[in-house]
């Protein structure tokens, strides 16, 4: 299992990676390998709106539909069109191709309600 330093992690199992003023948003390596392999991936709108903890989508794998939850509230700036003909890349690169939207965010303070890596490791122990 992989846990990346310089990622805010959710209970929900989504990460955060501040770039370049946007927030790109994925799912952790953690929950591609629970969910097993990924068939489908439905994501929002760009430029609709998300709020933090509120479903932003919907990823299906061979084991189950799962609802995809915000780390933080925003505009959606960019959505990753990529997953709709390979949804597989959420398993194969969950951190890098498999990565799902990117938000602008309104309030960057509600990153401070997420976990660190550490913090996610020592959660999943718990599940």
């Amino acid at each position: 299992m992989e846990f990346r330093e310089k990622l805010y992690y959710t209970k929900e199992h989504e990460w955060a990676l501040e770039d370049d003023g946007l927030l790109v948003i994925g799912i952790t390596d953690y929950a591609q390998s629970e969910m097993g392999d990924v068939v489908f991936v439905e994501l929002p709108e760009e430029g609709s709106n998300v709020r933090a903890g509120e479903s932003f989508g919907v990823v299906e794998s061979v084991k189950s539909v799962s609802d995809l939850y915000s780390p933080v509230s925003g505009e959606i700036a960019e959505v990753n069109g990529g997953l709709e003909s390979e949804p597989e890349l959420v398993n194969s690169s969950p951190f890098g191709d498999g990565w799902m939207i990117k938000i602008k965010p309104g309030n960057k303070s509600e990153l401070e309600d997420l976990m660190n890596a550490r913090q996610y490791e020592e959660y999943t122990k718990t599940l």
